[in-house]
This record gives C-alpha cells, sequence and structure tokens, in this order.
C-alpha cells in the first residue's frame, strides 16, 4: 500500500497534546526511517524539522553522503527517508520522564507503521534501546553498547535495525562507517518482504511484509 500526499513535514496531521512539538518529516512512503530522541536532544524546535541543531547537521552530512539525502539544512531534501523522534514534543524535563516517553509514544508508533520503512535508524542511546525492545527480538540488559553498535545490521519482526551512535559523540570513525554501512546495504536487496504469491493461481508475485 502507497501513502498518497505531497505533504513532507507531518504527512499524517500528528496533533499531540502539547505546545510545541516536531513533527515527523520527509517521504511518506520511504524505505529508511531514522528515529531520533526528542527536540531538545537532536533539534527543531526553532525549525519544525528534526535533526537541524549541531548534532543533527552531524548526522544530515552523513546521511547525504550515504545518498538518503539530496540536501541538508533547516529543510533537507530527503531521498527516500524519513525524520522523527520517538518523544515528539518539547519536554518539559530534560531529560522527559519514562511516562512522558510512554504518553507519546503511540504517536510515533503510528508514524512509524504508516510509513511500514524497511529500514529503522535509530540514533543514540534512548531510541536504539526503545527500537530494539519494541521491533525486534532482541532483548536488553541495561543500556545498548553505542560503539558496537553503530553502523551495524540487526534484523527485527518486518524491520532492519541499523543503530547509530548520537553524532554529539562521534569521533573521526563514525561518520565514515555509517556512510560505508548504509552504501553497502542500498547496494543490496534490503526490503523485508516475503511472496506470498506461491498461494496463488498464476505467476505474479504477492509481496507483503
Amino acid at each position: 500500500m502507497e501513502n498518497v500526499t505531497d505533504r513532507i513535514s507531518n504527512p499524517f496531521g500528528m496533533s499531540p497534546p502539547c505546545e510545541r512539538f516536531v513533527p515527523g518529516y520527509g517521504d511518506a512512503n520511504a524505505a529508511f526511517h531514522v528515529v531520533g530522541d526528542h527536540p531538545r536532544v537532536h533539534g527543531g524546535l526553532d525549525t519544525g524539522v528534526p535533526f537541524t541543531n549541531a548534532a543533527g547537521r552531524r548526522l544530515q552530512a552523513a546521511l547525504a553522503d550515504a545518498g538518503l539525502l539530496t540536501a541538508t539544512g533547516d529543510a533537507p531534501a530527503v531521498a527516500d527517508s524519513f525524520l522523527s523522534y520517538i518523544h515528539l514534543c518539547a519536554p518539559a524535563e530534560t531529560p522527559p520522564s519514562q511516562s512522558s516517553y510512554d504518553d507519546f509514544e503511540p504517536f510515533f508508533d503510528a508514524e512509524l507503521r504508516a510509513i511500514a520503512a524497511h529500514v529503522l535508524l535509530p540514533v543514540g542511546t534512548r531510541a536504539t534501546a526503545h527500537v530494539l525492545q519494541t521491533y525486534t527480538a532482541h532483548p536488553l540488559d541495561g543500556d545498548p553498547d553505542m560503539e558496537a553498535l553503530h553502523a551495524t545490521e540487526r534484523a527485527g519482526s518486518g524491520f532492519l535495525v541499523v543503530p547509530i551512535r548520537d553524532p554529539s559523540e562521534w569521533g573521526s570513525a563514525h561518520h565514515d562507517r555509517l556512510v560505508e554501512g548504509l552504501r553497502r546495504l542500498r547496494s543490496i536487496d534490503f526490503r523485508r518482504e516475503a511472496d506470498l504469491g506461491r498461494f496463488l493461481p498464476g505467476a505474479e508475485s504477492y509481496l507483503v511484509r
């Protein structure tokens, strides 16, 4: 199923119960979904676009080099990618309480399932822990080791997960590791689909997630 919309910002009309929030941004039919923490960590309260603070722009540069953005800045030009946060509202406290994350998680989950990207790219410890716990069969014992996980692949339940260390913590090699990993991934068939056409008459494929 394809989402039909010409809206890049907030394509599904999310309206959370808070005064300031940063909605999802990008291709509503993206194959790659970049998942951040919240606006006070990765930016966007001034621009309305995720990943537009200093750390976010560092990530944007890597995504552009990997072919997931065609232009960077306050309104990046996406290429088969979507950007959003697990906590889209500006939190009253930093870090937000667990109950605050719980309150806004349904907005993130609804958007994630509407886009149905094949690859999830969680950025930072909190987003990575949430994605691994919720969308894969990889249980966590404590915080994820982001140095070990950075730019590696983890199979999920219908998704491929590629965790990204928070750009504010990057050293000289993290950019290149991420770009190399994403380029390699994009060069192969990364789709998480099954062909059920074998159960139907005729020779046509019927691909499902």
